[in-house]
Parts: structure tokens; C-alpha cells; sequence
């Protein structure tokens, strides 16, 4: 994944970002109440939200140092949690489908790889002056 392609996927997660966390703190709030979800529902757009910019991130660095390898891992697995962890938190918000909650954590497993990934790329590919 290139650069503009990390950047174009990170607008689409920002626009989907704001556009559920929007939508359900006006548009579903009465149904996300009554399922007692409100705050889980929030946790996901949050998390969300993080994510993208961390997505953010990556795709300028992957601008500034294109021949960095592993980059592209990151953004991955950054997009992998967004997907598992708070597309799990969305569906149980609206769903009630407890079960959905034990897929979250891999999700939150997929934030942590991306993180990981990141520090040792930068360990690898980053001299000091």
C-alpha cells in the first residue's frame, strides 16, 4: 500500500468516523439508550477516531521516507482494529448481540501489532544524525 492509498483509506475511515459518531449521537441515540450502548457505541468512535489519525500519520511518513519498508504493515493492521475492534463495538451497539464482544479484543490485539510495528520500523530505518 502506497502512500496516497494509506491517505485515500484514511479519509474514507475519517468520513466514516464522523459520519457514525454524527449519526449515532443524533440519529440513533434513542435506540442506543434504550440498548444501554451509548458509551460502548462512543468507545468504538473513539477508538475509531484514534486510529484514523494514527492512519494519518502513517500515510505522511510513508510520504517523507517512501523507501521505509514495513510501513504499509502498519497501516494494515491500524485499518484491521478499526474494522474488528470498533466494527465489532458498532454491531453489539445496535444489535445486542453480546457475543460480537469477544471479537473486540482482537481487534484491540491488531491496534497493538500496528503500534509495535511502527516503533520497530522506525528503530530499524530511523539514523540519528
Amino acid at each position: 500500500m502506497k502512500a496516497t492509498k494509506i491517505l485515500i483509506a484514511t479519509g474514507i475511515s475519517g468520513v466514516l468516523a464522523v459520519g457514525l459518531g454524527a449519526f449515532g449521537a443524533h440519529g440513533l441515540e434513542s435506540l442506543l439508550t434504550k440498548n444501554g450502548r451509548l458509551d460502548t457505541f462512543e468507545t468504538a468512535v473513539n477508538y475509531h477516531f484514534y486510529h484514523t489519525l494514527a492512519l494519518l500519520g502513517i500515510g505522511i511518513l510513508a510520504l517523507i521516507k517512501p523507501h521505509w519498508k514495513g510501513l504499509e504493515t502498519s497501516a494494515w493492521l491500524m485499518g484491521l482494529g478499526i474494522l474488528i475492534f470498533s466494527g465489532s463495538l458498532y454491531l453489539l451497539s445496535l444489535t445486542g448481540i453480546t457475543w460480537l464482544g469477544a471479537i473486540t479484543p482482537l481487534g484491540g490485539l491488531a491496534f497493538i501489532l500496528g503500534w509495535l510495528s511502527l516503533i520497530l520500523l522506525v528503530k530499524k530505518n530511523h539514523k540519528e544524525p
